[in-house]
């Protein structure tokens, strides 16, 4: 049976410095971290998960709660955070954000089945969220974000994202320009409307009452909300939405109506999900930095569960608008991306 012992010896260091790996402490140098998972690797060593967490009171496991994993970009997101995890030598567990779902996640911090939580699409409020700072479990928000919470948290930054696109309309001679938005209350929708908003109050306009279509982040919506804007007597000639879902029901909605894209109108996304760049949709839209944003996410979770009193950290990643057929491939300042950093 390999022990860790043996993987000491293969790393060229002592046990304890094994032990400290194992329970993931920010107390080891990075260079001799990574020797140490290689030696892990080299002599197949699995450490004992029950074993660990009697002696050392953590699990190794991580909980991430997220909701509607039937938008592609959850799923993405997640799949980032499963990878940084798995780097770090840790489990996870994923609880969909239904009912009680996001309680239960906090539940098992205290009843030693997780060492912490990684919330993706909390809203101010939340039941589970609360119950989490009251009890000071540890927990990071990625994604979604809360303002003014004193906790660690890490987005993308979606006012200067939206800010992009509304822009792009004006540089390119759009007046007459409309946004999809999801639900209230999030912070992703509220921070991507208020900085479309900006960008055409900057321009020296301001978006009509019936230009913006408040709903939720889903297909239909975006088929629907589409449908109610081109039966305007003025219909818009270019349409933000706040993620890519809508922008694809947008798009099927356009097919339907026999409405031309870019020809008639013009249609960017946010998100960048795997879809957006298929040749059947060819969606313009904004690219967040998951795999910055999962790696920041998961590392701050750690060093939380290790220094409980850490002051709290708030990053915030620069997004890149992604230029594509929805948009006639028309370039913004002459260029196919736009770096927002």
């Amino acid at each position: 049976m390999v022990t860790s012992r043996d993987v000491a010896r293969v790393a060229g260091v002592s046990q304890a410095t094994v032990s400290r790996v194992l329970q993931n402490s920010v107390h080891v140098k990075d260079s001799t971290r990574q020797r140490v998972l290689a030696a892990l690797k080299d002599v197949g060593y699995t450490p004992n998960a029950n074993a660990r967490a009697m002696r050392t009171r953590r699990t190794g496991t991580i909980g991430i709660v997220m909701e509607r994993v039937t938008n592609p970009f959850y799923p993405e997101l997640l799949e980032t955070l499963s990878r940084e995890l798995a780097s770090a030598n840790m489990r996870m567990i994923l609880w969909l954000s239904e009912g009680e779902a996001e309680l239960s996640a906090v539940e098992a911090i205290h009843e030693n089945r997780a060492d912490g939580v990684i919330f993706t699409t909390v809203r101010e409020g939340s039941t589970a969220l609360n119950e989490a700072i009251e009890t000071r479990a540890p927990f990071v928000l990625v994604n979604r974000t809360v303002e003014g919470l004193t906790c660690d948290q890490v987005s993308s930054d979606n006012f200067e994202g939206a800010r992009a696109v509304g822009r792009y309309f004006l540089l390119h001679g759009h007046k007459d320009v409309a946004v999809i938005c999801g639900l209230p209350g999030v912070s992703t929708n509220g921070d991507r409307l208020n900085g479309f908003l900006a960008a055409v109050r900057e321009g020296g306009g301001s978006l009509k009452s019936h230009y913006v279509v408040q709903g939720d982040f889903t297909h239909q919506h975006g088929v629907e909300a589409f449908q109610r804007l081109m039966a305007l007597k003025t219909p818009p000639t270019a349409i933000f939405c706040v993620n890519d879902l809508i922008a694809l029901g947008v798009l099927d909605a356009a097919r339907t109506l026999g409405i031309r894209i870019p020809q008639d109108v013009w249609i960017v996304g946010y998100d960048d999900i795997d879809m957006a760049s298929w040749p059947s949709h060819d969606l313009s839209t904004v690219k967040q930095r998951l795999d910055d944003m999962a790696r920041a996410a998961v590392e701050l979770l750690l060093q939380r569960i290790a220094e409980p009193e850490r002051a709290p950290s708030f990053l915030r990643f620069p997004s890149q608008l992604i230029i594509r057929g929805s948009t006639n491939c028309q370039p913004y300042k002459q260029l196919g991306a736009v770096d927002l950093s």
